[in-house]
């Protein structure tokens, strides 16, 4: 488990823009190792991890695209029936508020990996590496 460094952009809610935003990266050969999109009704936020933060964050801002940077945790975890309650049951034990989290892991993978901004990283790492 560690902290990292997520992208919250701000792009308008049409087919293709998120296209463009992956060519963009891909032009720059920034890899993206996490992504979280939602919708409203005027636009989309799209959450990132990406491979170089500080170049990606430079080319939204060159295409005057809103980027937030943020720092998030990475929490490792087996891939079995109550694994995600432990971890809630951690953390809120410790007083540490889950604000949002995603993931996705196939079923046939023993391991699976969250990305997660919680009120205070200080706390949930320490809670998380007892």
């Amino acid at each position: 488990m560690h902290v990292t460094k997520q992208l919250a952009l701000f792009l308008d809610n049409r087919p293709g823009t998120l296209g463009r935003v992956c060519d963009s990266l891909a032009k720059e050969k920034i890899a993206i190792h996490a992504i979280s999109m939602s919708d409203t009704v005027d636009y989309s936020v799209v959450r990132l991890i990406v491979s170089d933060t500080a170049r990606a964050i430079r080319l939204f801002e060159e295409h005057n695209v809103l980027v937030v940077d943020d720092d998030v945790i990475l929490v490792e975890g087996d891939n079995r029936t109550g694994s995600l309650a432990r971890i809630c049951h951690r953390l809120a034990a410790a007083k540490v508020n889950i604000e949002y989290a995603y993931c996705a892991t196939p079923p046939s993978q023993k391991k699976g990996l969250m990305v997660m901004r919680v009120s205070n990283v200080a706390k949930a790492l320490k809670a998380l590496n007892t």
